[in-house]
C-alpha cells in the first residue's frame, strides 16, 4: 500500500546514503518531505509522475536532473544546475537558485521566486509538443539563455551580461525593455503581441499561485509592457562552416 506521505531529515549525512533513504521513501509513498537539507545532491533525480518531494532547506547541485515527471518545491534557496537535462515535470522555489538552472531542459516547468545565478536555460531545446520553461522572478546573471534551441524564457527582473548568446531557437520574455547596445546580434527585439501575452498569462498566473502570498501581492499576469527576444535565424553558425 502506497502512503500518502512520509517525512525524513537529512541533516549532514552523505548525499549518497540520504539519496538511497529518498529514493526509498519514495517507493511507499506519492510525498516525501525533507527537513533539515544541507546541500545533498542529485535529490530527486528522474523523479517520475505522480511522486513529490517537498525540501526544507537547501538541496545541493543537480536537485531534479533527469526529472521525468515529478514535482519538487524548494522552501528555501537552490544550488546550481537544478532540473539538469529534465524531460517533464516541475521546480518551484521559494527563494533563488544557482547558476545552468534548466541546462539541456527539455520539457517541464521551473519556477524561480527570486534571482538565479549564470547560464540559466543554457542549452534548453524543445520537439513538438516538449516545450520546456523557466521563470525568474527576479534578476539573472549573465549569459541568461546562452545557445537557446527552444523553450521558454520569461524574466521579471533584470538581464545580466551576454544574454542569448548564440541563441537559436524558442523565447525569451522580459520585463525590461533591452537598450539597443543589449540586444546580441542575430537576435531581435519587439513588444509582445497577443499570442506571446497569452503564453505570458499563463505562465505568471502559474508564478502567482506559488507566490502572491509571499511576496505580499500578485505580479501583474497581463503580459502587458513585456517584450520578446528571438533570433533572426535558426542557423545563426551556417556562415561559420558552409558556404
Amino acid at each position: 500500500m502506497i502512503a500518502s506521505k512520509t517525512s525524513l531529515t537529512l541533516g549532514t549525512e552523505h548525499f549518497r546514503p540520504a539519496n538511497e533513504r529518498v529514493n526509498a521513501a519514495l517507493e511507499v509513498s506519492d510525498t516525501v518531505e525533507l527537513n533539515e537539507v544541507f546541500a545533498q545532491r542529485y535529490l530527486g533525480s528522474a523523479l517520475p509522475k505522480g511522486k513529490n518531494l517537498l525540501v526544507n532547506g537547501t538541496p545541493g547541485n543537480d536537485m531534479a536532473c533527469y526529472m521525468d515527471g515529478g514535482t519538487i518545491e524548494v522552501f528555501g534557496n537552490a544550488q546550481d544546475q537544478i532540473g539538469n537535462t529534465m524531460n517533464d515535470g516541475k521546480i518551484i522555489v521559494h527563494g533563488r537558485c544557482g547558476d545552468a538552472a534548466g541546462y539541456a531542459m527539455r520539457g517541464g516547468a521551473i519556477f524561480i521566486r527570486d534571482d538565479c545565478g549564470w547560464r540559466v536555460g543554457i542549452h534548453m531545446k524543445q520537439y513538438e509538443s516538449k516545450c520546456p520553461c523557466v521563470v525568474v522572478g527576479g534578476n539573472a546573471g549573465n549569459f541568461l539563455g546562452e545557445y537557446l534551441a527552444g523553450g521558454v524564457i520569461l524574466l521579471m527582473g533584470t538581464a545580466g551580461e551576454y544574454l542569448a548568446t548564440g541563441m537559436h531557437g524558442g523565447v525569451v520574455y522580459l520585463k525590461n525593455k533591452l537598450k539597443d547596445h543589449q540586444v546580441l546580434p542575430g537576435l531581435m527585439q519587439k513588444e509582445a503581441g497577443p499570442e506571446d501575452k497569452a503564453v505570458i498569462h499563463a505562465l505568471l498566473a502559474e508564478y502567482n499561485k506559488h507566490f502572491a502570498e509571499e511576496l505580499g501581492a500578485p505580479v501583474d499576469d497581463s503580459g502587458d509592457g513585456f517584450w520578446c527576444l528571438r533570433p533572426i535565424s535558426a542557423k545563426p553558425y551556417a556562415a561559420m562552416y558552409t558556404n
